[in-house]
């Protein structure tokens, strides 16, 4: 493959006089038809549709790989050179960005840099927040430079990750098998749903949602959810095997599929869950709900990483990829399944009046919502579960994290697990 060096390309004349792609050189759109990235992420972002799109807009072909959340961290950690592009939450930046198998990005080449949203620069969603407990993606969201495997406060010039899609996370529901309100994270140990509930296996995920039980049945409260001693951990992973042991819990599920299998046929009524999921959940013409509740939400987020071995005109590509990512089309299709952008103002280009209302801003559908394959999701007069953007995101709890112990918890987990 030829590889061209993209500066050299713009610094010429001639070449910036020729027609161009999203500013690119003409001569540059022709060598990027050769160009194959190798991204791999989870389930969630690691969309066929996307791979479609970037080749109808940008030319060149991403192959993705979907793979569970354990599988890509230990992937990006220990297997450098078998993608070009990771997409990876914040929390699975702590365990990575030390190795140095990803390349700090200049934000000066992110065009909507200055519109992504406060969380992800300074940690704040409006001047008034408070940064939430937890792995917040702003702490580790920056490095110190162009060679950077640090974390720094503020906001350098120079990102680990470039942010793409993030959500406010709570507990899936079927209201027609419940029957009744459900207002707090402790139902999930409630005995009437014995057999009935299900929690994700995906320790660092997990133990939040632990956490988020535990301090709602007023067993304990947390100096800091996201970073517990082995005494909280011991304590919180023992209530949750006691009440395995009991036979609260149908099963733990790993994966996207299994947690929509488990509520769509009803063996399950209440469990850990992701907005997508629930979605899914929908279409079927199944009743399920994202539950907002009393003691706020989990949340998550994820962007996209380079690998430390991406250089020339591949990495040229990813960077406009990258640009494409946060122009709007993507986040479009991602709102439409109840996620957000980080750049959600261009994303209402790609929406409908409707849509943007009814996911964004909390506002009652106008007519049906659908999602974005085209099966009904709510109707005219519905709105969103737990209302607008800054609603939701306005009562996240804590962030999905990586502790100080986190090798013992990883161990507590699965001796859980096995339990």
């Amino acid at each position: 493959m030829t590889k061209v060096n993209r500066r050299t390309l713009l610094a010429g004349g001639a070449a910036a006089a020729a027609g161009t792609t999203l500013g690119a050189p003409m001569i540059w759109a022709q060598n990027i038809k050769d160009v194959t990235l190798r991204q791999f992420g989870t389930g969630v972002s690691n969309l066929n549709e996307v791979a479609q799109k970037v080749k109808e807009d940008l030319g060149f072909t991403l192959e993705m790989t979907a793979l569970d959340s354990d599988s890509v961290t230990q992937r990006a950690a220990t297997q450098p050179n078998s993608f070009d592009i990771a997409d990876i939450e914040y929390w699975i930046c702590k365990k990575v960005w030390p190795t140095g198998n990803l390349q700090p990005m200049d934000t000066s080449k992110i065009k909507n840099y200055d519109k992504i949203v406060g969380i992800f620069r300074n940690g704040l969603l409006t001047p008034e927040s408070t940064i939430a407990q937890g792995t917040a993606p702003h702490t580790v969201g920056f490095t110190s430079g162009p060679e950077g495997t640090d974390f720094v406060a503020e906001e350098s010039g120079w990102m680990t990750l470039i942010p793409t899609i993030y959500n406010a996370d709570t507990l899936g529901i079927r209201p027609d098998l419940i029957n009744r309100p459900i207002s707090n994270w402790h139902e999930l140990l409630n005995p009437e749903f014995k057999g009935k509930a299900s929690i994700l296996d995906i320790s660092s995920i997990g133990i939040m949602d632990m956490a988020m039980v535990v301090e709602s049945m007023g067993e304990y409260t947390y100096p800091d959810k996201g970073n517990m001693t082995k005494e909280e951990i011991d304590l919180t992973i023992g209530i949750f095997t006691e009440a395995k042991k009991n036979g609260q819990f149908r099963a733990f599920w790993k994966s996207f599929d299994e947690s929509v299998n488990l509520m769509a046929s009803g063996e399950v009524v209440i469990q850990s869950m992701w907005s997508p999921a629930i979605t899914a959940v929908k279409s079927k013409g199944i009743p399920c709900v994202y539950q907002p509740l009393e003691e706020g939400y989990r949340s998550w987020g994820g962007g996209i990483g380079l690998s430390a071995s991406l250089t020339g005109l591949e990495r040229d590509a990813a960077y406009e990829y990258i640009n494409w990512y946060l122009d709007g089309w993507v986040g479009g299709f991602l709102m439409r399944q109840g996620y957000y952008s980080a750049v959600p103002e261009t994303s209402k280009n790609y929406m409908s009046e409707n849509e943007w209302g009814y996911w964004f801003e909390g506002k009652e559908a106008t007519d049906t919502i659908t999602s974005p394959f085209g099966d009904p999701l709510a109707n005219a007069g519905e709105v969103r579960d737990g209302g607008s953007f800054y609603d939701r995101m306005g009562s996240v709890a804590c962030w999905n994290a990586v502790m100080d112990e986190n090798q013992y918890m990883v161990r507590k987990w699965n001796e859980f697990i096995a339990a």
